[in-house]
């Protein structure tokens, strides 16, 4: 029997066997090579009958791709708009440590582990519709409902209690412009952050709601521009005038290739948040620490940092015990907030500052199979450089109980291999100090969170 070479048959098979697999809980998401192995999946994940299956068999005796392609349409009938799917995902398994010289703070071991699966369903017209199910252990502090808004997370706890999964993407999105030279796509819903900051601006996983426009043009074989810009609902209560807090952000990225070995990348972005006295501690949760906050827990200080930053990158030809191209990766980020006072230090005993810098080298990147990296990073954030519940929360503050947060220095090192295609060995170990607390005994308090990871992609 011949193979499949109609892509809306190949992509009608695989997501059927894609969802087969989800319900099964197996690694099984690609569709095979011949009709047959395909129709042969799906009877044993119990999506045919063995007699449907030799229906189809039979009703593609002909090899005829154009036949088969009517048969599976009889089966699993589908809009003539759908172009294609995508069902991709990841498992984390992470040993998590964190300890502390402050003596009010007790040392903490955890085994955590994060669960992602998502479909991204293409139409005609350059539209797109898309979700992902994340794991995450319920917010039970003070706050909104749900999970954690910066961590997919779930603590091995509980005495094989199930655990929750939420939604952790939900969106649509129209790309009206992709040429090649130019690009234009809005997307409205739940979605991936879509400006291109580190961990100190948002957390990775931060998925804010609202709407997104991003644009590119390419201005030659060297040379693109991006720009990006979003507006995202960050607190909403029913009881006051004006019941909600957005954020609203741009940025403009320059990426240049000077050689084919030597690139850069240079960009400068704004950020504003309104209606702040809406981020209490019931609307936004409090989660990580270091703001300057009043009895209910909204910021006292206004946060609308200017940030910039840039990066260089320069490609070995090759490297020891590295496969391809090697790159070396230096890159620094630097925000300021004039929303709020810049002496530092600490002001009628609460933790003040506007300001916040990091810089880091990277060696290598993991990806392919025998592929690494390993990198450090300098990182300090001031308490009311920007708004603490949206930043890094592995990047730990300790002033009140284990948190992430601002009001935070210290180093990160970071290593990564490629054991294979689809499983990467991490660890991460940052080592910090408060930069405006200090801890019972009178002394910056040090801190050291330690993760090991093994994460499954498929």
């Amino acid at each position: 029997m011949k193979k499949l070479k109609n892509h809306q048959t190949t992509n009608q098979v695989a997501i059927v066997a894609g969802a087969a697999a989800l319900m099964a809980f197996t690694p099984q998401t690609h569709a095979q090579t011949s009709v047959d192995n395909l129709l042969n999946k799906l009877e044993q994940k119990g999506i045919l009958t063995p007699n449907e299956a030799d229906e189809l068999k039979a009703e593609d005796a002909t090899n005829s791709v154009a036949d088969f392609n009517q048969a599976m349409n009889s089966r699993f009938p589908m809009p003539d708009w759908i172009t294609g799917y995508k069902l991709s995902g990841d498992f984390r398994g992470r040993f998590d440590e964190r300890t502390t010289s402050n003596p009010a703070q007790e040392d903490n071991i955890r085994l955590r582990y994060r669960l992602r699966v998502g479909l991204q369903v293409n139409l005609k017209d350059n539209l797109q519709v898309g979700f992902r199910l994340g794991s995450a252990d319920p917010n039970t502090a003070a706050g909104p409902a749900g999970g954690n808004p910066v961590s997919n997370n779930t603590t091995v706890q509980g005495n094989g209690t199930k655990k929750f999964i939420y939604v952790d993407a939900a969106y649509g999105k129209w790309t009206p412009i992709n040429d090649g030279t130019w690009m234009v796509a809005g997307t409205i819903g739940k979605m991936d952050e879509p400006f291109q900051e580190t961990a100190m601006v948002f957390d990775p996983d931060y998925t804010p709601e609202g709407g997104a426009l991003q644009a590119s043009y390419k201005i030659n074989d060297w040379n693109s521009v991006a720009v990006n810009g979003a507006g995202f609902v960050l607190a909403y209560s029913g009881s006051a005038a004006q019941n909600m807090s957005f954020l609203y952000g741009g940025q403009a990225i320059w990426n240049a290739n000077w050689t084919d070995h030597l690139s850069s990348s240079l960009g400068a972005a704004a950020y504003d948040i309104v209606n702040r006295d809406q981020l209490t501690t019931a609307n936004a949760g409090d989660g990580n620490k270091g703001n300057s906050v009043n009895a209910a827990g909204d910021p006292i200080y206004n946060l609308n940092p200017i940030v910039v930053d840039a990066s260089v990158t320069y490609k070995l030809d090759s490297f020891p015990l590295y496969r391809g191209a090697f790159p070396i990766k230096l890159a620094g980020e630097y925000l300021i907030n004039p929303g709020a006072p810049g002496s530092g230090g600490t002001a009628g005993g609460e933790p003040n500052g506007n300001q916040g810098y990091n810089v880091g080298l990277t060696f290598g990147q993991a990806g392919k199979q025998g592929t690494w990296d390993i990198a450090y990073r300098y990182q300090a954030l001031d308490a009311n450089a920007w708004f603490a519940q949206i930043v890094d929360d592995d990047n730990a503050d300790y002033s009140a109980g284990f948190a992430g947060g601002t009001n935070v220095k210290g180093h990160l090192f970071t290593a990564d291999y490629a054991l294979t295609d689809a499983l990467l060995f991490s660890f991460h170990c940052y080592v910090n100090s408060m930069i405006g607390n200090v801890n019972a005994a009178g002394s910056s308090s040090q801190a050291i969170h330690a993760m090991a990871d093994l994460m499954w992609k498929f």
